[in-house]
């Protein structure tokens, strides 16, 4: 049970009404999380706005690219609604059940590239504070300056929705079968476990 409630959906205005009609034709319901930001609408239209910015079809990064990396920082902030919806998104833009499954110990796989294991090393060195020099100058090796600004845009965004949703404990809608959760840490300053506005 979330930390807040609800409203009753014909309360919220009509601009958050037509976005839930959109999310309910999208995923059969209305998502739980929109149903919290829409308490307050500008700071729902903010959100909104700028997940559609960096969801865009014209984005430099792929999109699986993109949901690898909002699916792993789900996991680091133990969010169960974004890992689950984000997971989904993932198997639909063609990525394998054993790649979702092997994402919390990605270094250890041999199932990601480069670019994906890069992009993933961002997005935790961002998501736990550990962004160093180093790590700059082989993200600069791989990408271009835009790129770099939309991944570290996304890395963001996900790490505001996942905090959000985990600390009013939003729970998984059952969009996908949530990828196991490991054992032991991916390393020992990365907890492993397991977003998004629509």
């Amino acid at each position: 049970m979330t930390l807040v409630a609800a409203k009753p959906v014909g309360s919220y205005p009509w601009f958050i009404r037509l976005f839930f009609w959109k999310q309910k034709r999208t995923y059969g319901r209305v998502l739980e999380p929109g149903l919290l930001w829409g308490r307050s609408k500008w700071v729902f239209a903010s959100v909104a706005l700028l997940y559609g910015a960096l969801d865009r079809r014209a984005s430099p990064l792929p999109p699986a690219l993109r949901s690898l990396v909002t699916v792993r920082v789900s996991q680091i902030n133990h969010c169960a609604f974004c890992v689950d919806i984000n997971s989904r998104t993932l198997e639909k833009r063609g990525v394998s059940d054993e790649k979702i499954e092997a994402l919390a110990e990605w270094r250890e796989s041999p199932l990601f590239d480069d670019e994906e294991r890069m992009a993933l090393e961002w997005a935790e060195a961002m998501t736990l504070n550990t962004v160093d020099d180093d790590l700059r100058q082989r993200v600069k090796a791989v990408w271009n300056d835009d790129a770099i600004i939309e991944l570290t845009g996304l890395v963001a965004f996900q790490n505001l929705s996942s905090k959000f949703n985990a600390a009013l404990d939003v729970p998984a809608q059952g969009f996908c079968r949530l990828p196991a959760a490991p054992t032991a840490m991916v390393d020992e300053s990365v907890p492993t476990a397991s977003n998004e506005v629509a």
